[in-house]
């Protein structure tokens, strides 16, 4: 289906100068929303016509920091109590990607994929890591988000943790991907050079990845700053507080991300800021693992770019929304507070953040954008308005359920149920078989 016209709802586009079109539809044309006029403006196309009335178009969501590889480690109850955030990094995530191999790598990224979908999110950033399984990695995860039919970023997080060779894999395998993915020039699949965290990179690590990313002139993908240990660990060790540090290197430009950013100061983030690069919260991440709370209000006001991302804790955008509101309210210390601040992470910052890699009017519904999006099963009992759409989102659209998700112009879910070339039951059985493995190594 390449040509179809979608009308009968309304439509949210995530822009702030007309953020709802009412009595409009969508001339879909070979992957992107060619036309947006009334519908009667169409009578005269032939081709399928999609009636959702009674229910919301909005933009596929973004998710701009994520962890295909941590699928499976649902349900596992294994690893030690973990009194800070370095025990949890040794007791599970540590002891966990070590043990990946390569079917994991795929099936993972799978089955997060097909999840995705159901919840409405069509673009994902994500940051891989599988040490005793690097060579390769990304193109696993790359088929299964070309078989789900989403659009993503990838990236692999070099780390001296596990050695010089597996480093040197790290290095080799992101630097490959890019080629790759310049080379290729798909639309769905780009491409960052990922790091770990400045804790566990030396400064030999960090130069000869500098000058790999002046030579392939590319963005970064790094942890940042997320627990108070990262920061300590550099001022130690090297007089420099963690985004001093990847600054002397030249590893920040525009088209970096530095996910959670819980322990950047004013200074730290005025340089993020002159720099062009983003931070992306994680707020549910970051309260689960006892972090802290980054202090997004004082980001935006110091002018970056704040996004929002999941860290693979769900792949539920509007959950994680809702989330960083109670948690900024916490973070203020006011009820009142940050309600514009965490809106716009998702609905406009995630937006101009993927616009980085995908060019104008990713995420957002505008004629000349690629057509992602989804529909709403979403009928409001109170004035939906230009002033009240985004209160709506967190506070009623986020219990919604998503009824059809598209993208690129595919259908890939439709009243809930996955239309695509793929057995959701046999790879289910076939992770669970994986995970049940990968607990044993474990």
């Amino acid at each position: 289906m390449n040509r179809y016209i979608v009308l009968g709802g309304d439509i949210l586009t995530f822009t702030a100068e007309k953020p709802i079109l009412r009595g409009m539809a969508m001339l879909v044309e070979d992957g992107r929303i060619s036309k947006i006029a009334t519908a009667g403006q169409f009578d005269t196309e032939e081709c399928e016509r999609i009636d959702i009335a009674g229910k919301l178009i909005m933009p596929g969501l973004i998710n701009a920091h994520h962890h295909f590889y941590s699928t499976l480690v649902t349900g596992l109850g294994k690893a030690a109590p973990s009194k800070d955030f370095n025990e949890v990094l040794n007791n599970l995530w540590w002891r966990l990607d070590k043990k990946l191999l390569a079917e994991d790598n795929y099936i993972s990224a799978l089955i997060s994929a097909l999840s995705a979908i159901r919840k409405g999110t069509t673009t994902i950033i994500d940051h891989h890591a599988s040490p005793f399984a690097v060579t390769g990695s990304l193109n696993q995860i790359a088929k299964a988000v070309k078989q789900a039919g989403l659009k993503a970023s990838l990236c692999y997080e070099v780390s001296d943790r596990d050695g010089e060779q597996v480093c040197k894999a790290g290095i080799e395998e992101n630097a490959d991907w890019i080629k790759q993915c310049e080379m290729a020039e798909d639309e769905d699949l780009k491409a960052l050079f990922g790091m770990h965290a400045a804790f566990t990179l030396s400064d030999k690590t960090l130069a000869t990845i500098s000058s790999l990313v002046q030579d392939l002139e590319c963005g970064t993908h790094i942890h940042a700053a997320e627990a108070e240990s990262d920061q300590r660990f550099n001022i130690e060790h090297f007089g420099k507080r963690v985004v001093e540090r990847l600054n002397d290197f030249g590893l920040i430009n525009s088209h970096s991300i530095l996910a959670h950013g819980v322990h950047l100061n004013p200074k730290e983030m005025m340089l993020v800021a002159e720099r062009g690069a983003a931070v992306v919260t994680n707020p549910q991440s970051n309260l689960n693992n006892a972090v802290g709370i980054a202090d997004v209000c004082k980001m935006q006001e110091l002018g970056i770019k704040v996004g929002l991302g999941t860290d693979a804790m769900t792949v539920n955008m509007l959950e994680e929304l809702r989330v960083g509101l109670w948690a900024q309210h916490l973070k203020q210390n006011n009820p009142s507070s940050a309600f514009m601040e965490i809106a716009s992470t998702l609905i406009f910052n995630n937006p101009l953040i993927a616009q980085k890699y995908w060019g104008a009017k990713h995420g957002t519904i505008a004629e000349g954008g690629t057509a992602d999006f989804i529909v709403v099963d979403y009928d409001p009992h109170t004035p939906l308005d230009e002033n009240t759409w985004l209160g709506h989102i967190i506070y009623g659209i986020s219990q919604a359920r998503v009824d059809a998700t598209i993208c690129g112009g595919k259908v890939l879910m439709w009243n809930g149920e996955l239309l695509l070339d793929i057995d959701e039951a046999e790879i289910k059985a076939r992770s669970r078989e994986l995970a049940a493995k990968l607990w044993d190594r474990f």
